[in-house]
């Protein structure tokens, strides 16, 4: 790729900081941000870090027309002596370019986008909260500007990061929810665009949660949009379920996102010595083991929560309530240990952190 270089452009106004016993999920946002456009003639180009404003963007912009978009999701971390940290967010760029090529959107040099990001949570260190369980939401996002109405990919493109200060995901500890398996609505199938974060896979979701909070639960079981037997996902996280000696959770195939967190959970899994498979499983096959008394928790995995036990899933008439509907030992193991690499609190045995302060060249190629 052409060389970059990054501009950098200070507010001369900045905001008041919220109170971290303000804060919700996604509503503040910082005083910077990260912008970067494309271009068929110059390729990823200008690369900026500017105060946080409104973009300019023509009607006729075909993200809004055709939702040619990709994003990413991760988080900074405040260590206990205040050094600003990053999970493993190598691999959120790279799975911002597999996004990519299946929207076909142009391939961004992660390495130079992470030099970026670091400069950027450098100089709003400040915002990352201090409170215990507290964050910096960071938000990578692609989006097609090319005014024109043809179907086809887009030749201009605008990569842009903001930051969210947000607060602890579980405010009076790890809960179990309440979960309902989807038989009528699907969030995407093989060959679609499951596997890539982008925004028409989160819009297919949305009616079947909305029908599921009205009957009171907390997310629903997404099943394979075929057959309607396979399990894929849980609301937006991968799923997990412990059978017996074994911790299943359904294998990659292409409309099942690779999660950061899911990745990272079998990771330690595996380390602690337990038997972890990916494979197809279907809730027939559930619900049998669950009937002989074999299935002994069952958590999603995600950057929002980390991890968030399954107390009880109803599938239509059919309910089945693990570990007497209380956080099971795994999920709360799995869960304090990632909370604790994420917040340098314990020893990261896989190197995952990333200390936003270690040095960097001011130039990438």
């Amino acid at each position: 790729m052409a060389e970059q270089s990054l501009s950098v452009f200070k507010t001369t106004s900045y905001q008041e900081k919220p109170n971290d016993h303000e804060l919700s999920f996604g509503r503040t946002f910082t005083d910077h941000m990260f912008l970067m456009d494309y271009s068929e003639e110059s390729g990823w180009h200008d690369a900026r870090i500017t105060p946080y404003q409104p973009l300019q963007v023509d009607p006729a912009a075909m993200v809004f027309h055709y939702g040619q978009s990709v994003f990413e999701g991760l988080k900074a971390y405040l260590s206990p002596e205040g050094e600003p940290l990053l999970f493993r967010p190598q691999k959120n760029l790279q799975r911002l370019n597999q996004s990519n090529e299946r929207l076909c959107i142009p391939q961004i040099d992660e390495d130079f986008l992470l030099y970026a990001l670091k400069q950027l949570i450098q100089i709003e260190k400040d915002w990352i909260p201090t409170s215990e369980g507290m964050s910096l939401y960071i938000r990578p996002t692609v989006i097609s500007t090319q005014p024109f109405l043809g179907v086809a990919p887009s030749t201009n493109y605008t990569l842009m990061i903001i930051l969210s200060p947000v607060g602890a995901y579980y405010k009076e500890g790890i809960n179990p929810v309440k979960i309902a398996v989807e038989n009528d609505y699907v969030r995407a199938v093989r060959g679609g665009t499951g596997e890539a974060k982008t925004g028409g896979n989160y819009a297919a979701s949305l009616k079947a949660q909305e029908v599921a909070a009205q009957d009171g639960y907390a997310q629903v079981l997404w099943l394979d949009g075929v057959e309607k037997r396979y399990i894929e996902e849980v609301g937006s996280m991968n799923v997990f379920f412990k059978i017996g000696d074994e911790v299943v959770t359904p294998q990659l195939n292409g409309s099942i996102l690779n999660g950061i967190t899911r990745d990272s959970a079998m990771a330690l899994l595996r380390h602690w010595g337990y038997h972890v498979t990916e494979r197809v499983i279907t809730i027939d096959e559930l619900y049998t083991e669950y009937e002989k008394g074999n299935v002994l928790e069952a958590f999603g995995t995600g950057t929002a929560a980390a991890i968030s036990p399954i107390g009880q899933l109803d599938w239509g008439h059919k309910e089945m309530v693990f570990n007497n509907g209380e956080t099971g030992h795994l999920a709360k193991n799995l869960y304090d240990t990632l909370m604790g690499i994420q917040y340098g609190k314990i020893d990261d045995p896989f190197d995952w952190v990333i200390n936003v302060n270690t040095a960097v060249s001011t130039k990438v190629s």
